[in-house]
């Protein structure tokens, strides 16, 4: 394929970020993972980015202050909008948890979806498999969100995805409804 033709091929293939928000343990991962799968049999342009795998990696040394998690979100926004860009679907897992923040990714990126994974706090304690909230509410972790330190629920997602009273494969569906109606598939 000479440049010609990969440069129509890219302009024809539109990237967007699906940016999945929500407490630990709502099931963003999870979602998160299905829904690559799914976009894979489909396009072969797909990257997942997880908050967890980002902090140990790109945004290693950051902690949780309000300041080092407004960067942690800024950096994953900044890759997350060079994929756009190049047409790859990219799917975000990352709570996200300040409002102001997912504005300005979404301003800075274009092509975006805000996918709001949401369960009730007592949900996500129950799925607590990394003992995290156990931990916070017992005073070992300070700052942790949605115990001592705020979660700023989307107002308008674009997509919701109830955990607690859907299915997986429902979630997904949703997801994957709003990506054809928005024409990215």
């Amino acid at each position: 394929m000479d440049g010609e033709q990969k440069e129509a091929n890219l302009e024809q293939r539109r990237g967007v970020t699906l940016w999945l928000t929500g407490l630990s343990g709502a099931g963003k991962t999870t979602i998160a993972k299905k829904l690559t799968d799914t976009l894979r049999s489909q396009s072969p342009y797909v990257e997942i980015l997880d908050g967890d795998i980002i902090r140990q990696n790109l945004t290693k040394g950051l902690g949780f202050s309000k300041e080092d998690r407004d960067e942690n979100i800024r950096r994953i926004g900044f890759v997350a909008k060079m994929l756009t860009r190049n047409g790859v679907f990219v799917v975000v897992s990352a709570i996200s948890p300040y409002a102001a923040m997912r504005r300005e990714v979404r301003n800075a990126i274009g092509d975006f979806v805000e996918v709001y994974v949401n369960a009730p706090l007592a949900v996500c304690e129950s799925r607590d498999v990394k003992g995290l909230y156990k931990k916070a509410r017992a005073g070992e972790i300070k700052g942790f969100t949605g115990i001592d330190d705020p979660y700023e629920a989307p107002m308008s997602p674009d997509v919701e995805c109830r955990t607690d009273v859907e299915s997986l494969d429902e979630s997904v569906g949703k997801i994957m409804d709003v990506l054809r109606t928005r024409q990215y598939l």
